[in-house]
């Protein structure tokens, strides 16, 4: 689901960059930086939040 969302986030900012302001750039940005963060401290922000909604963490955020 991570994965999922962060696809669909880095997709919806180009495509807002295309057609708005290349300043929605800045989210795949952000975007990025976090999934690379994460694969260094396997500490991830929306996988915690999607724990405590009561979604299953998938294997590359299990404990």
């Amino acid at each position: 689901m991570v994965m999922r969302f962060a696809g669909t986030m880095v997709i919806a900012s180009v495509a807002l960059a295309h057609f708005i302001s290349p300043w929605w750039l800045l989210l795949a940005l952000f975007v990025g930086a976090n999934l690379l963060q994460a694969s260094f401290t396997g500490f991830c922000p929306l996988a915690r939040i999607l724990a405590k909604l009561g979604l299953q963490p998938g294997c590359a955020f299990q404990k």
